[in-house]
């Protein structure tokens, strides 16, 4: 089996974590998760600016290194742009690796009933996140388009 960095796509409260750690198992791969990241190294407080910081600098390093050893890799970040997407798809291209995207849209509406549960019983690591960010954030999601997909491996193919 061949390395592939698997990217999950959606908003808070879409279940990415949850198939992150299913891919982690099935493939034997890195997940990567800057949830688990933000508190250990920036403590309680703003994180303004610093999630970017960790993703695409400290995280990517990570990433790239067990991917050149040829581990598999799942970010969990939740790549809204489809910059941000290009971007990973690239770096892992350079690496020649191949991008599995695995997109989780789900109606705002059933990610709100989802957050709610979630705020009400927060794991570890885990902020709470109120509707207005949820609202706002849907506004920043670029959703992918088929063409888009087309540029990316299938979930099958690895």
């Amino acid at each position: 089996m061949t390395a592939a960095l698997q990217l999950l796509v959606g908003l808070p409260g879409a279940g990415k974590t949850t198939l992150a750690r299913e891919l982690e198992t099935r493939h034997a791969a890195l997940r990567l998760t800057p949830d688990e990241w933000m508190l250990p190294l920036f403590g309680a407080g703003e994180f303004q600016g610093k999630r970017a910081v960790l993703e695409h600098d400290l995280l990517w390093s990570v990433a790239r290194r067990a991917l050149v050893l040829g581990v598999s890799v799942v970010l969990d970040y939740g790549v809204w742009s489809r910059e941000e997407r290009e971007m990973y798809r690239l770096r892992a291209c350079g690496l020649g690796v191949a991008t599995v995207l695995h997109v989780l849209d789900l109606p705002l509406d059933d990610l709100w009933l989802r957050l709610q549960a979630r705020n009400a019983n927060l794991p570890s690591g885990t902020f709470p996140i109120t509707r207005t960010e949820l609202e706002q954030w849907s506004g920043w999601f670029e959703r992918p388009t088929p063409e888009e997909r087309a540029l990316f491996s299938s979930p099958d193919a690895v």
